[in-house]
C-alpha cells in the first residue's frame, strides 16, 4: 500500500527556552503547508535554525506569535532588518505576522527604538491580531487558521493549522493548564505542546509532562510532542511522567526534528 502523501511538514526549530544552550533553541515551529511556510515563535536561534533547515528568511510566509515574551519574539527584529538589506535576495512574497491583540503596540514600540532600521515597506508587512478573550479563526492562503486564548500571559494565544487534505497541528506556545487547549486540540493529528518543567519543579504559567500529557488524552489528539524544555528536564524522565496521563503516540522534541502529519 501507498502511504498518502504528507498534508503538513514540521521542522522543530528550537526546542528549548530563554537559557542559552548549544543543542537547543528557543521555541519555535516551522510548519510547510500549501505551497506556504509558517514560522511559529522566532525567539534566539531561530534564524541560525532555519539556515540548517534548509529555509531562508525570505521564504517565510507568515510568521505566527504566541505571546510576547524575548525567548519568543527576540530574532524578530534580526529577521527584518536582514530582509530590508538582502545581499541580492530579496522578498518576493508579503510577510504577515499573526499574533495576538497587542502585538501592533508591541511593534510600535520596537519601530520606536529601531527606527526604519526593520520597516520593509507596508506592501511587504502585514499585521493580524487575533482575539485573547475568545476563540478566532481566519482563512489565509486557503489554509484555517485558529486560535484561543492560552493561560500564561494577557497576550497569549494557541493556534490550529488545518492542511489541504484536513489534517492539522496544534501549537500552544506557553501555558498553564487550561479547557481552552483541550477544545482547540480536539481530534488534532498532532500537538506540539510545551512542557517546561517536571512535577518536581512546576512553575505557574507553564506545563509539566503529566499535565500536557492529560490535555492530549483529553483531547484524543493523535500524537503528541513534548516542547520547551528548560535545563531540569534534562535531570528528569520526561516520557515517564508524561505516560502517567497519556498512552498515545509520544515524541520529545529536539531541534531540526521533522515530522510528516
Amino acid at each position: 500500500m501507498v502511504e498518502p502523501a504528507a498534508d503538513l511538514k514540521v521542522t522543530i526549530l528550537g526546542s528549548g527556552t530563554c537559557v542559552p544552550s548549544l543543542t537547543r533553541s528557543a521555541c519555535s515551529v516551522l510548519i510547510e503547508a500549501g505551497g506556504r511556510k509558517w514560522l511559529f515563535d522566532c525567539g534566539p536561534g531561530t534564524l541560525r535554525r532555519l539556515l540548517e533547515a534548509g529555509v531562508q528568511i525570505f521564504d517565510v510566509d507568515y510568521l505566527c506569535f504566541s505571546h510576547l515574551h524575548p525567548d519568543h519574539t527576540a530574532d524578530l527584529v534580526p529577521l527584518l532588518f536582514a530582509t530590508k538589506y538582502p545581499d541580492g535576495v530579496r522578498r518576493r512574497r508579503r510577510l504577515t505576522v499573526v499574533a495576538g491583540r497587542g502585538f501592533a503596540d508591541f511593534f510600535g514600540r520596537l519601530r520606536n527604538a529601531y527606527g526604519d532600521w526593520i520597516m520593509i515597506g507596508d506592501d511587504m508587512f502585514t499585521v493580524l491580531e487575533m482575539a485573547t478573550d475568545r476563540r478566532d479563526a481566519r482563512e489565509l492562503d486557503g489554509r484555517r487558521i485558529e486560535t484561543a486564548p492560552m493561560n500564561h500571559t494577557p497576550q497569549s494565544i494557541a493556534f490550529r493549522i488545518t492542511g489541504p487534505a484536513g489534517r492539522s497541528v496544534v501549537y500552544s506556545g506557553d501555558t498553564d493548564t487550561t479547557e481552552n487547549l483541550i477544545d482547540l486540540a480536539r481530534n488534532a493529528d498532532l500537538l506540539i505542546c510545551e512542557s517546561a518543567f517536571p512535577e518536581s519543579h512546576s512553575v505557574p504559567g507553564h506545563l509539566t509532562p503529566a499535565r500536557a500529557g492529560e490535555i492530549a488524552a483529553r483531547a484524543r489528539v493523535g500524537r503528541l510532542v513534548l516542547t520547551h524544555f528548560y535545563p531540569i528536564c534534562d535531570l528528569a524522565d520526561v516520557e515517564a511522567e508524561c505516560r502517567r496521563t497519556y498512552d498515545g503516540p509520544l515524541l520529545l522534541a529536539r531541534d531540526l526534528m521533522q515530522i510528516e502529519v
